[in-house]
């Protein structure tokens, strides 16, 4: 079999154990997310409270932003074609736009929800009965956060970390419900149940701005953290062949990322010595940034030429 290094990118990425794992973990936020719709749904028809009917509606777009998730992520996870030479992975942030928006929309409805109950305070009943199901949806989402943690670490996943931060959020959210639903029952103060939810619809629409930033740069190919281009500086200038380096570009789509620079070099090294210099260079650029895509030029070194500069 092929060293992974010499597959092409798409192949390279979607054979990786890497998109097994993106696989996994999507299957496993729709399995949760219906479950907590189906225990929440029931829960909020035994207790009527607001703040229960906030966790319910954000587990319905939860649900339906990881389905949208899981199909993204397989798209991404296909291999380049002659029409996407890049591959597919602008899939991914293209899936968190749409999850930022679901977020959004359940936030908004959240708000519109609890400035009726404000207007027109309504008891919570069977509380203690809704605690239950809030403390099983925070044990199953626990799990779910956890293994979608390390899938984000061992991937770097948009879509996967785009889930990975709602469902946190659901985590601070069924804590949030806890309480309303205990302070309500016990002390008899409906306010508290629409004011809890006003405070998870914040950080809902918080949540859902995070999203949204990430996939908005990545799509709008935003470089590499400054760490990982002097990163791949530091390799080049490791070379005693190379005297410097110019135009490096570098953005990132999923799992793939791709760098772009110039290497100068003697200007009378034989073309065949640059050459083996450049792949010696691309290869431990390689080993340092599995899955790149690499594309050197060599420039002799002292020609002056204009360069863009940016601000």
């Amino acid at each position: 079999m092929a060293d992974r290094a010499t597959l092409p990118l798409g192949d390279a990425v979607a054979s990786a154990p890497a998109g097994r794992l993106m696989r996994m973990a999507t299957y496993a936020s729709v399995a949760v997310g219906l479950v907590l719709i189906a225990v929440k749904l029931l829960a909020w028809l035994g207790t009527g409270s607001v703040a229960l009917l906030s966790s319910l509606i954000d587990s319905t777009l939860d649900a339906a932003a990881s389905i949208l998730n899981l199909v993204a992520v397989r798209q991404a996870l296909v291999p380049a074609d002659r029409q996407h030479r890049f591959g597919h992975a602008k899939a991914e942030p293209l899936a968190g736009l749409a999850q930022s928006a679901f977020i959004a929309g359940s936030g908004l409805l959240l708000i519109a929800e609890a400035i009726k109950r404000l207007v027109d305070p309504q008891p919570v009943t069977h509380g203690l009965g809704g605690v239950a199901v809030m403390v099983f949806s925070i044990l199953l989402t626990i799990l779910l956060v956890w293994f979608q943690k390390i899938v984000v670490a061992r991937t770097g996943s948009l879509a996967i970390n785009a889930d990975f931060l709602h469902y946190t959020s659901d985590l601070m959210m069924n804590a949030g419900v806890i309480v309303a639903l205990l302070l309500s029952s016990l002390f008899d103060v409906p306010l508290l149940d629409p004011l809890f939810a006003l405070a998870i619809a914040g950080f809902i629409l918080y949540s859902a701005s995070r999203i949204a930033w990430q996939s908005f740069n990545l799509l709008m190919d935003r470089e590499l953290p400054d760490s990982d281009r002097q990163r791949i500086k530091d390799i080049c200038a490791s070379y005693p062949q190379v005297r410097n380096v110019h135009d490096l570009r570098t953005r990132s789509a999923g799992l793939q990322c791709f760098i772009q620079l110039h290497l100068e070099l003697d200007g009378e090294m034989s073309l065949r010595q640059a050459h083996a210099v450049s792949d010696t260079v691309e290869a431990a650029i390689r080993a340092a940034f599995p899955a790149a895509d690499v594309i050197i030029h060599e420039d002799p070194a002292g020609i002056d030429e204009p360069r863009p500069v940016f601000k």
